[in-house]
């Protein structure tokens, strides 16, 4: 997946909080945050959470990766 939360944890741990602190703010459930460990898919509902919560930007939450262009095989 081209996107990673590493901005989340940066902010998570300027901010002196845990994932489980994060994750009762928010009213999610642990496979949430494990997706986020993961860096996996979460919805964008759930984004707009933890951007409210924590009073911060989307790019302090999560940045987009792009994939290095495939060569073309011939």
């Amino acid at each position: 997946m081209p996107f990673t939360y590493k901005p989340l944890f940066k902010t998570l741990i300027d901010k002196d909080m845990s994932k489980e602190q994060l994750r009762q703010m928010i009213a999610t459930s642990s496979r949430t945050i494990t997706k986020i460990n993961k860096g996996d898919y979460i919805a964008l509902e759930v984004l707009d959470r933890i951007c409210t919560a924590l009073n911060v930007p989307i790019e302090a939450v999560i940045e987009h990766m792009p994939e290095p262009p495939q060569e073309e095989k011939e």
